[in-house]
């Protein structure tokens, strides 16, 4: 599969996720997107043996769009720090139901995730196991049945967004998981767009936009920055 890379160098490789793709090996052994980078990296480079290749982040396997590996060990250790840290800036765009009454705002509930049916929920923030989950959206354009919407993450929960904007009563375009009118054979509408995160070596930031393909209900939208 040809991937487009947004960003290379010796400890960095930033890449636009197709939509589909698991980032890493799952239960379906359906070909991962780390897999993928690791044989790119050896062909390119014709390096020998085994290629190193450090997950910083993962998106959702139907999710597309900008996503981070670290080349080497030391960036991978660095990286990761940001994101503990949450100095990693990451945004999304996302297609959902109806009309926010409220345009811009900060959403912030307490998520359990169910590992058996990888499913989270919000739940109260004493309950046993939850996680506190902090998004930012606004609304940027709309049509007569849907909104679009760019989000900002404070953490990184598992389905954070497609759980909170559910929950808010906006669920997003196709998602089989949290969306009751989804129907099957839509592909979710929410895309990485943008990434901004520490270089782990260089006193510098590194950033990078992607958009997401020119297919309903993305093509009723204009997504800018």
């Amino acid at each position: 599969m040809n991937i487009n890379v947004l960003y290379e160098d010796n400890h960095l490789l930033i890449v636009d996720k197709p939509v589909n793709i698991p980032v890493q090996e799952d239960s379906s052994e359906d070909k991962d997107l780390l897999t993928m980078l690791k044989e790119y990296i050896k062909e390119k480079y014709n390096k020998p043996g085994a290629v190193y290749l450090g997950l910083v982040h993962r998106l959702d396997r139907p999710v597309g769009g900008a996503v981070v590996f670290a080349k080497t060990s030391k960036a991978a250790s660095r990286l990761s720090n940001e994101v503990r840290l949450q100095n990693f800036d990451r945004e999304y765009h996302a297609v959902v139901e109806n009309h926010l009454d409220q345009k811009k705002g900060t959403l912030t509930n307490h998520l359990f995730k169910d590992a058996k049916k990888n499913i989270s929920k919000v739940v109260h923030k004493n309950h046993r196991g939850s996680k506190m989950a902090k998004l930012d959206y606004e609304t940027v354009d709309e049509n007569k049945q849907f909104s679009l919407v760019k989000v900002k993450l404070h953490t990184g929960r598992s389905h954070q967004i497609r759980v909170q904007l559910s929950h808010f009563g906006h669920p997003l375009f196709g998602d089989q998981k949290y969306n009751k009118n989804s129907k099957v054979g839509q592909q979710i509408a929410l895309y990485s767009t943008y990434l901004r995160i520490k270089h782990p070596t260089k006193d510098e930031y590194v950033e990078v936009h992607c958009k997401p393909p020119e297919t309903f209900p993305w093509s009723d939208f204009n997504v800018s920055y």
